[in-house]
């Protein structure tokens, strides 16, 4: 019993542990990035090639891990790997596409969505139901966000398409990373160091040309500073614990969770923004991060009674399985006999 207790908060430490790295990363290379490409830093305007430094970066980690034996390697079909290369850098493109043809208030918009798309793929994929306490949470969370980060919303046709392909192909993405690991019973670093070099040599090729006709410039025609070097090499050396940390989380809980937690990033984002670049902080801000904060809290409530939930149910079924046919009946009859004979008892009790 003590040693299943301390495994319970070796467990609790450890998944606190890949939340915390994912977003103390996540937070980091976003200001990182903001610094790289505002025109008050250093205007390196080429997202989607950046992308691809991150994820050479990324291989270069994982290749020397298993070449020195830190890490085992497992067999993950090429088919699939390159399926989930394909989605991951459709999800990548379509998002810079979407921020470059809405307003940034659909574009909030479009993120929030995908609690429910994910949602609503994993029960149509894995038949996966939620309480109806998880559904509330998730409400409160994203109305929370909405109300901190929506402002001017305006849609065109363009944006629209490609808002919805960034929404399908990071649910998509998210939900994939998961199942792969369960499927072929690999870990988190593991799979993440076999999809990094397909999506690095991908995007390395066709980034240039996305950052193109998103920026209207080259990268070669970029004049780069010894600074802007560093930046690169500080959002690549955060993306690798960014990375790690998704395919981490994921992995460990499942892509609706990763979601929510994902909205704690913008609540820091923001709080951040305000304390380190003189960013407006109303009462519309603080009012939407309590309520996202709430709507958090809520849904770790939930999943816990989840856990709990499913924790008995599978007690139970192992109690069942663990008797014969013969002695699982003659257990519900004897207690069917004890029942009639309480019930004989209580009616002889009344008439006397």
């Amino acid at each position: 019993m003590a040693a299943e207790n301390e495994q319970r908060k070796s467990s609790a430490v450890s998944d606190m542990g890949a939340w915390a790295m994912n977003v103390i990363s996540s937070v980091g290379i976003i200001m990182a990035n903001k610094q790289l490409m505002s025109s008050s830093g250093f205007s390196f305007s080429f997202a989607t090639t950046l992308t691809g430094f991150h994820f050479a970066l990324t291989a270069l980690v994982g290749f020397v891990s298993n070449a020195t034996g830190l890490s085992a390697s497992r067999h993950v079909p090429t088919w699939e790997l390159i399926w989930f290369s394909i989605v991951a850098n459709v999800s990548i493109a379509a998002m810079n596409f979407s921020l470059m043809l809405n307003s940034v208030g659909f574009y909030q918009i479009s993120k929030l969505s995908m609690i429910p798309v994910v949602c609503v793929m994993e029960w149509i994929l894995h038949s996966k139901r939620y309480s109806r306490e998880v559904k509330v949470s998730v409400v409160v969370v994203v109305v929370g966000v909405g109300i901190c980060t929506v402002t001017d919303v305006k849609v065109n046709a363009k944006g629209f398409i490609c808002a919805c392909v960034a929404i399908f192909s990071s649910s998509l993405q998210q939900i994939l990373i998961g199942s792969l690991q369960k499927k072929y019973s690999i870990g988190s670093f593991e799979l993440l160091s076999k999809t990094a070099p397909i999506q690095a040599v991908s995007l390395l090729v066709v980034g240039p040309f996305v950052d193109y006709l998103l920026s209207g410039k080259f990268i070669l025609s970029y004049n780069m500073s010894s600074g802007c070097f560093v930046f690169i090499l500080l959002s690549c050396a955060l993306a690798v614990f960014c990375n790690i940390s998704q395919y981490l989380c994921i992995g460990r809980f499942s892509a609706v969770s990763f979601q929510v937690i994902g909205h704690m990033k913008t609540v820091c984002i923001l709080t951040l923004g305000w304390l380190l670049f003189d960013s407006a902080m109303t009462f519309k801000n603080v009012s939407g991060m309590f309520v996202a904060i709430v709507g958090m809290v809520i849904y770790s409530w939930a999943m816990e009674l989840e856990k709990q939930s499913n924790l008995a149910a599978k007690a139970l079924n192992s109690v069942k399985h663990s008797l014969t046919e013969e002695e699982f009946q003659l257990l519900k009859e004897g207690v069917e006999t004890t029942q009639s004979k309480d019930v004989e008892l209580g009616g002889g009790y009344t008439k006397a």
